[in-house]
């Protein structure tokens, strides 16, 4: 009399499933990474140095194979977070001193 449509509804919780089990088979037969950290490995305030270099170190990566715009062995999240302080530091004395010329352009024209 009534009809259940048990196999519709269940179709994408079964093929859900069975790519998460898929996937977690793959990760599983996945080599763990064999490097450690690295005693001497830079870290934040070299991040920050070489991300204020940033610009010319890529240039002279462009003509050299000796030269990396990024260092490899690094100490991880700090070491990003210091290259993109010092990447962003850049910008800044240009920025100040556009801002200091126009204030003083705004004090001639009163």
């Amino acid at each position: 009399m009534f009809r259940t449509s048990t196999t519709r509804c269940c179709r994408p919780a079964v093929a859900l499933t069975a790519a998460l089990v898929a996937t977690l088979l793959l990760a599983g037969c996945a080599a763990p990474s064999a490097a450690g950290p690295v005693a001497d490995a830079p870290g934040f305030w070299l991040g920050v140095w070489q991300g204020m270099i940033l610009p010319i170190t890529f240039l002279v990566s462009l003509f050299s194979d000796q030269v990396a715009v990024y260092a490899v062995p690094n100490a991880g999240h700090l070491y990003d977070f210091g290259f993109v302080v010092g990447a962003c530091v850049i910008p800044l004395p240009g920025t100040l001193l556009r801002g200091a010329t126009s204030r003083r352009r705004a004090k001639a024209r009163r």
